[in-house]
């Protein structure tokens, strides 16, 4: 299945303008095996909710795969499934990870399927230096657009310093960069360093900060450079907690779209704590995420779309209390989820 030049330049187009991409959960049976229908229906469901893109194999999908021989299948479903169930262009992000070989591999596979780009975890070179890890990006840059990944400690991530983000951006073929370190000051470094590389029109900015989704999206960033003030504004999200609630997640990131650049209520400025208390109970921030992946299966779940919170890891399962803190989201934001837009409609992500 491999996507003409005509579409993945769409797609790319997509990725740059900004767009909401749930991070692709990973379905399983009872037995912890893949669940293909449910799997198919999980894109179909973002697809349909008005999301502009998918991210497979990232955290949310769960690394594991890899070492369950899921990799390929949970690319190649979602790939059909844009293909397929959509004529827009969908901005397809394939995440990677390990060695080069491996990095690249995995790059290659992607490509083959037709995705638009991929999404560089480079956990696996926790105390390398940097220069090596910059020379691990360029290689898988050469086989395909790389957005690039600032992942937080606590879900196995490490931060990286602002001269790395600085060359980083100066790679041709960086597209986009998702910004996760649930830190203003890294976050801050970030977008500088890509404005001190002359690189802010070329590499579109995606908030990964969980706890600070909307107002990410709403406030600019106004960086010094020769004497200039550069404003730079991140375009887009690429976020494990859209992969609930996507519908409204959809709906909120066109209401911030259209008031970048005017005044911005205090309606719309208040979301952004409601979001976050939403991704508190959800992504189990209490816990230090422990139970992030379940928390979002037991939304889905809730929904109908998986039928449990099975990981392949058997010991990651929903943390002390996270249930209530679910039950207590639920009820005091009910306009936050999208409980109805799924029950109209999931028979017919569900069918062959």
């Amino acid at each position: 299945m491999t996507n003409t030049t005509d579409t993945r330049s769409a797609a790319l187009a997509v990725l740059h303008e900004g767009t909401v991409i749930p991070a692709h959960p990973l379905a399983l049976t009872a037995e912890r095996r893949l669940d293909g229908a449910r799997q198919r229906a999980l894109s179909r469901y973002y697809l349909d909710a008005g999301a502009g893109g998918l991210a497979v194999g990232v955290h949310t999908t769960q690394f594991a795969i890899r070492e369950h021989g899921l990799f390929e299948p949970v690319l190649e479903i979602s790939a059909g499934v844009a293909a397929d169930w959509t004529d827009r262009p969908i901005a397809l992000v394939a995440g990677v990870v390990g060695d080069t070989e491996q990095a690249v591999t995995e790059a290659r596979l992607a490509r083959s399927f037709g995705y638009t780009a991929v999404i560089l975890n480079v956990a696996a070179w926790k105390g390398r230096p940097e220069s090596d890890i910059l020379e691990h990006c360029r290689a898988v840059a050469a086989e395909m657009p790389v957005v690039g990944f600032a992942l937080l400690p606590e879900v196995g991530g490490f931060h990286l310093s602002y001269e790395f983000w600085y060359r980083f951006a100066q790679i041709e073929n960086v597209v986009a960069i998702k910004l996760a370190p649930f830190n203003r000051y890294r976050t801050l470094d970030i977008v500088r360093a890509v404005v001190a590389a002359r690189a802010e029109d070329r590499i579109a900015l995606y908030t990964g900060n969980d706890d600070h989704i909307v107002l990410d999206l709403l406030q600019p960033f106004v960086i010094p450079r020769d004497g200039e003030l550069v404003p730079v504004s991140i375009v887009g999200g690429l976020l494990g907690h859209w992969s609930v609630w996507t519908r409204a997640a959809v709906e909120q990131f066109e209401r911030i779209r259209a008031a970048r650049g005017q005044a911005v209520s205090a309606e719309l400025l208040g979301l952004d704590s409601r979001v976050t208390d939403c991704n508190e109970a959800i992504y189990d921030a209490l816990n230090d995420f422990a139970g992030c992946i379940p928390g979002c299966l037991e939304v889905l779940r809730r929904q109908g779309l998986v039928e449990g919170t099975w990981c392949l890891d058997e010991a990651e399962v929903l943390s002390p209390g996270q249930l209530e803190e679910i039950d207590r989201v639920y009820s005091v934001h009910p306009d936050l989820n999208d409980d109805g837009f799924v029950a109209r409609h999931l028979e017919r992500w569900l069918a062959d």
